[in-house]
């Protein structure tokens, strides 16, 4: 009984707290405020990933967001109902400060954490195991209208909203190349930067799914802004 009055002291605690900042009673940075617009140049804490969900479905918040990104993107009209894998505020992201070997489609959530991990993960990687920036990203694309694996039945994959990406190499600025499939298996600078890009995309992406998970990723990292978490 002692427990459950203490723990509902502490829910009307938090309770309070977040009504002040809300309603701008409480002042606190904007990184800390779950209602402020997400800045990419801010380093990800524990509320990024519920700032990447509020930009699912208003446009607004995610043009702020997109402007501290530095991506080149291009929003799409959305399809459909009735198509089989329907799409709503979806962008073509066609770079930025990296280069993609090709654009993708992306709900606005993944081409925001794709900015996330270039600037707070994938960049600091590369400068600690090379001393020079990662110059291209190489990926397999990111929709796909079909359910997970391929399969006939069951869930859908977060491929089918836009929300996932494959990402199978990298390319530095002194033209090096850097494969998943190719130097992931290695025990060398190259399989130890490709383990700390891919740690550090679980601070952005809700999936982060590496060759460790298996065999099917083994020559890619699917990252994905879905509803659940998990880092292998």
């Amino acid at each position: 009984m002692r427990f459950l009055k203490g723990f509902a002291v502490l829910v009307l605690i938090v309770g309070c707290a977040a009504l002040a900042v809300w309603r701008g009673w409480l002042s606190v940075p904007p990184q800390w405020n779950p209602w402020a617009p997400l800045d990419v140049n801010v380093a990800p804490n524990w509320l990024t990933r519920f700032k990447l969900m509020a930009l699912r479905n208003d446009p607004q918040l995610c043009d702020q967001a997109l402007a501290t990104s530095g991506l080149r993107t291009v929003r799409q009209a959305d399809s459909g109902v009735n198509t089989d894998c329907p799409l709503t505020n979806v962008l073509r992201v066609q770079g930025g400060e990296v280069a993609l070997s090709s654009s993708f489609l992306a709900s606005c959530p993944l081409a925001v954490a794709f900015a996330l991990f270039e600037r707070h993960a994938l960049q600091p990687a590369a400068v600690a195991a090379y001393g020079q920036k990662v110059t291209r990203v190489d990926h397999l694309g990111s929709f796909a209208c079909r359910n997970m694996y391929g399969r006939e039945s069951g869930a859908r994959s977060q491929h089918a909203t836009a929300s996932a990406l494959d990402i199978a190499g990298f390319r530095l600025a002194d033209g090096r190349s850097i494969s998943v499939l190719g130097d992931w298996p290695k025990d060398n600078a190259n399989a130890r930067f490709l383990r700390q890009a891919r740690d550090g995309a679980c601070d952005m992406f809700s999936v982060v799914l590496s060759p460790d998970y298996n065999v099917a990723h083994r020559n890619h990292f699917h990252l994905d802004v879905g509803p659940w978490w998990i880092c292998r």
